[in-house]
Order: structure tokens, then C-alpha cells, then sequence
């Protein structure tokens, strides 16, 4: 009998548990003007938006886009040089405080690497790190990220509009 009352109250309460509550709310406020509150618990999409830098000096150039996806950034990143190889790939890594660390791994002379890189934000414009790096395989860090100095390439902000046009190889 105890096991019977037992397997009823555990089936009574995962029905109640499993029951949607409908409240209904009366606002002055206009319809357009409320929020909207999701019925479940799976998580929401987020919203990225994507910034885009060049820098260009003579004939090579640099081109970064970048999203920031709840704490991830990610995005591309292209070294196009008129007289040397060029290389294009995919960076991700943090930003820490206006430090983004990043990792890029890209192509270049028909191979895959992956190089650690570290930019600052200063304004609107991001500056790469320059430092010693070590190199193990085809992975390349920096020997010392401390003693880093922000007298790399400066890339300026740009419109992102047709960026991607930017990234195709010829």
C-alpha cells in the first residue's frame, strides 16, 4: 500500500512539474514597447557583430575581421604581401581587459600552421604585438607574451560591407 500512495505522488508531482503556467499581464504600455520572454530554458542564439580592420602600407596589406560570440572571439584573418608569401586563415582566442590572444591558423606556402598572436585595442583601431616566438611543430608562441611591445601593424576599423570579397586568393 506504502509503495502504491508513493508511485502516486511521485506521478502527480512530475505531472504538476511538466504543466506550463499561463499568467496574463495587463500593461498601459503599448505592444511594440514589451519584452518578450522565451517559454523554455534552451539557450538563445547570441547576436555577434562583426568589426572589420585593414591596414595597408605600399603594396601589402592586413585584413582582420572579428566577432565577439559570449566571450569567444573569432573570425579571419588575411596577410596578403606583394613580393613575399601571403597567408589567410581563421583566428580565435579572449580578449583580456584590451588584449585580444589570439591563435591563427592559416595556409601558407601549401602548408598548415598555427601562430599565436596578441593585439590591443587602442580606440578603434587594434595593434599587433611584437615579441620573440618559439616554435614547436608547426605551432608558433611567443617566448615571452610580458614583453610584448605594441609596435606592430596598426590596423584602422573599417566597414565590413563586401569584406569578404577582400579574403578570395587569386
Amino acid at each position: 500500500m506504502k509503495k502504491l500512495i508513493l508511485s502516486a505522488l511521485i506521478v502527480s508531482m512530475t505531472v504538476s512539474c511538466d504543466k506550463k503556467s499561463a499568467e496574463t499581464v495587463t500593461t498601459s504600455e503599448p505592444v511594440d514597447s514589451l519584452s518578450v520572454l522565451p517559454e523554455t530554458n534552451e539557450p538563445i542564439e547570441s547576436s555577434t557583430l562583426q568589426t572589420c580592420y585593414l591596414q595597408a602600407t605600399g603594396k601589402d596589406s592586413v585584413f582582420v575581421t572579428l566577432e565577439d560570440n559570449l566571450g569567444t572571439i573569432i573570425g579571419k584573418m588575411r596577410y596578403k604581401n606583394f613580393e613575399k608569401d601571403s597567408s589567410s586563415g581563421d583566428i580565435v582566442g579572449n580578449q583580456n581587459g584590451d588584449t585580444l590572444k589570439l591563435n591563427y591558423t592559416f595556409e601558407a606556402e601549401g602548408k598548415t600552421s598555427e601562430r599565436e598572436i596578441y593585439f590591443l585595442r587602442k580606440g578603434e583601431n587594434i595593434v599587433e604585438g611584437i615579441g620573440e616566438h618559439t616554435t614547436v611543430g608547426a605551432q608558433s608562441k611567443y617566448a615571452n607574451p610580458s614583453a610584448l611591445k605594441y609596435e606592430g601593424n596598426t590596423l584602422k576599423q573599417v566597414d565590413c560591407t563586401d569584406f569578404d570579397k577582400k579574403f578570395k586568393t587569386k
